[in-house]
């Protein structure tokens, strides 16, 4: 999982390029060390999650931005190693990290709307919730919560509980930070964020679509109607292919 953490520290470098990446991974060396003696001699797989969760949620003060869910710092590996405070995601990778760390490893599980992980232990049938101090959900819970994010009855899907790999977390993180971006009208920071999850997933359509948006946005015509051309030869029956062809008539030649 040491690619997971190194993915993060880069996607936190391009926003603190003076950022002491040493200092971060030390950071996550030490919180390993430190619960090591204490699992030692645990040998139930649930007395480890809960010796976890003491030490990340009560002992060290992890836990959900709830005031600021949409800030970028959420998404940050330093700054929620720093502050302390995440999002669902965020708060997972860092569970993820030192379950990995300890010889107990996770499956991140890109639930929709939300982030959670598993236990790869094949006697612990249990989901994990970071970003609610480590509630440990079975896949009923799941299902309750689904219904509870989306606001009304919703099945639970058996590919909403698949374990996803790192390339698939880094580029969650990334998009996350693309909408809030977008969000809060920062387009060159929105731009950067798709380009790095293009070097992750270089054939997505829908990024060609959002980059060629704002490269259009900023008046960059030429590099906008190449993506916006390859999104539409991608995707010919797109449901928005009249709004992007008219944009491209207003561009020109």
């Amino acid at each position: 999982m040491e690619h997971l953490l190194e993915g993060a520290l880069a996607i936190a470098w391009e926003e603190y390029p003076r950022m002491d990446l040493g200092h971060y991974r030390a950071i996550c060396d030490r919180m390993a060390n430190d619960l090591q003696s204490r699992i030692a001699k645990i040998h139930y797989p649930l007395k480890v999650i809960q010796e976890i969760n003491r030490y990340l949620f009560e002992e060290q003060g992890f836990s959900g931005n709830d005031a600021d869910y949409y800030s970028p710092r959420n998404s940050f590996i330093n700054d929620v190693l720093d502050r302390r405070l995440g999002i669902p995601l965020s708060l997972s990778i860092i569970y993820i990290l030192l379950g990995d760390r300890l010889g107990f490893a996770m499956d991140g599980i890109s639930f929709p709307g939300h982030f959670i992980i598993r236990p790869q232990h094949p006697d612990l049938e249990i989901f994990i919730d970071p970003y609610n101090k480590g509630e440990i959900l079975f896949p009923e819970d799941c299902a309750a919560k689904l219904t509870q994010l989306y606001g009304q009855a919703m099945p639970l899907q058996p590919e909403y509980l698949q374990p996803v790999g790192i390339r698939r977390i880094l580029d969650r993180l990334l998009t996350n930070l693309k909408l809030i971006y977008l969000r809060q009208h920062q387009p060159d920071k929105a731009l950067g964020a798709i380009e790095r999850s293009l070097m992750l997933y270089p054939d997505v359509p829908t990024q060609w679509r959002d980059r060629g948006l704002i490269c259009y946005q900023l008046d960059r015509y030429t590099e906008a109607r190449i993506d916006l051309e390859n999104y539409l030869k991608s995707v010919p029956y797109a449901s928005d292919r009249q709004i992007i062809l008219q944009l491209m008539e207003e561009m020109g030649d």
